[in-house]
């Protein structure tokens, strides 16, 4: 049986103008109550949550909800080697995550005897994508719909000189990138710029096409705005941002 589970701070996630009603949170019960019913009427042999959550929030809830055997998680784009075993009050739940843009398949071979896991397997698979042949319908959707767009995209913009990426918590080489235009666009001392830790990849000595840029900033909200701070709101932009990331409780993250 699979349960669909979202991450649920929305309005801390995107701009909250974008969703100004929306006020629900985690609810531990809410899910209990799901998972409950469906063991008592449906008599899985495994529950399994497909969630957006965030590794963090992922790993709380599989602490504090009993009869989830598996939880496939996303969000966060954590690429995790094995899954994180979480002990509750009935048993254990495995937690895991694939990362992101296609990067990794995430392969878990569960052994299930008696109506319970017993054993599993689990590989995270990294994605070679020039060495798979592609389906030619994807290939010519794709196509299609890049077609208006390709000049643009395939424009090259300039040499990467190192590698460029989006990871982690604090800044990441194209972020720095992203945040020196920005100043330099904008005239501005200053240049904040959101971690997504998304994108894909640009190595040494790689061309940098619009494409690239296009794949590190692609949002539904893409204004960039100039404007003037003091000190004090510069503080509390960023101590707003470190409560988010670092909170030691998950679910006020």
């Amino acid at each position: 049986e699979l349960i669909g589970q979202a991450f649920p701070y929305t309005p801390i996630a995107n701009p909250q103008r974008f969703m100004p009603d929306w006020t629900f949170g985690i609810d531990d019960s809410s899910m209990q109550e799901v998972v409950d019913r469906v063991r008592e009427e449906e008599k899985p042999d495994l529950v399994v949550v497909l969630s957006h959550n965030g590794m963090d929030v992922d790993l709380k809830m599989a602490s504090r909800v009993t009869g989830i055997d598996v939880i496939f998680g996303g969000h966060t784009h954590d690429g995790m080697p094995a899954p994180t075993v979480v002990e509750n009050a009935s048993g254990k739940t495995l937690v895991t995550n694939a990362g992101s843009n296609g990067k990794f398949l995430g392969v878990m071979d569960m052994e299930v005897k008696d109506g319970k896991l017993q054993d599993f397997r689990y590989r995270l698979l990294p994605v070679f994508s020039n060495l798979l042949t592609p389906n030619p319908e994807m290939v010519e959707y794709i196509t299609g719909v890049r077609a208006p767009y390709k000049a643009r995209l395939e424009e090259e913009l300039a040499t990467a000189e190192e590698t460029l990426f989006r990871r982690g918590n604090f800044n990441g080489t194209f972020d720095q990138v992203i945040c020196d235009a920005l100043r330099k666009v904008n005239d501005a001392q200053i240049s904040l710029s959101p971690g997504f830790r998304w994108g894909t990849t640009v190595l040494p000595g790689q061309k940098i096409t619009m494409d690239n840029v296009m794949d590190q900033t692609c949002i539904t909200y893409p204004e960039t705005y100039r404007r003037e701070m003091t000190g004090a709101d510069i503080k509390l932009i960023l101590e707003d941002v470190c409560d988010n990331l670092f909170n030691p409780d998950p679910y006020v993250q």
